[in-house]
């Protein structure tokens, strides 16, 4: 589903050319230390779609991803824009659904420099957010997200919005 940074992508051509290597070989190789070459290999390893959820309140981003992990998903957590941008580029979700008010950087931000990044620019994004002015709404769309919902949020809505969302970008 989601794609592989660099990195992995040797990782992935090291074990293709020699399927018996080992984490600290691959560790060695790379410059990298045995714990990230573990974790990377654990990462590349789970096939599910993965959803990057943004949100600075804890209970939000527990109950989401406890949802979207019973459909199936694999949940990933951020809570401030920074660790999100991050995330974005160390995870390469399939799906983030992204809140705009956030303690260090606001959403449009984030989004923002998503799509200007080539790693992250075609990641889809569904802003999740308890702005419901249409100038909100307008501004989310225009900067680049895909579907913009407000909260309080029905889940069964966003489950279905998210499979929409996901089906349009699998094309």
């Amino acid at each position: 589903m989601g794609k592989q940074d660099p990195i992995d992508n040797q990782i992935l051509e090291l074990v293709k050319q020699n399927p018996d290597i080992t984490e600290s070989e691959i560790a060695l190789k790379l410059g990298l230390g045995k714990n990230d070459v573990r974790r990377r290999i654990e990462h590349l390893s789970d096939t599910r779609t993965k959803i990057l959820v943004v949100d600075d309140e804890k209970d939000i981003v527990d109950s989401l991803g406890i949802s979207l992990e019973s459909e199936g998903y694999n949940v990933v957590k951020a809570s401030t824009g920074h660790d999100a941008v991050e995330k974005a580029h160390l995870e390469i979700p399939d799906l983030i659904l992204l809140d705009i008010m956030l303690p260090d950087m606001n959403g449009y931000e984030i989004c923002n420099r998503l799509r200007k990044d080539p790693l992250t620019k075609l990641i889809p994004i569904i802003m999740l957010t308890g702005r419901g002015g249409l100038n909100d709404k307008i501004e989310g769309l225009d900067i680049g997200a895909d579907d913009y919902i407000t909260k309080p949020f029905n889940i069964r809505e966003l489950k279905a919005r998210v499979r929409t969302v996901l089906r349009r970008s699998m094309v």
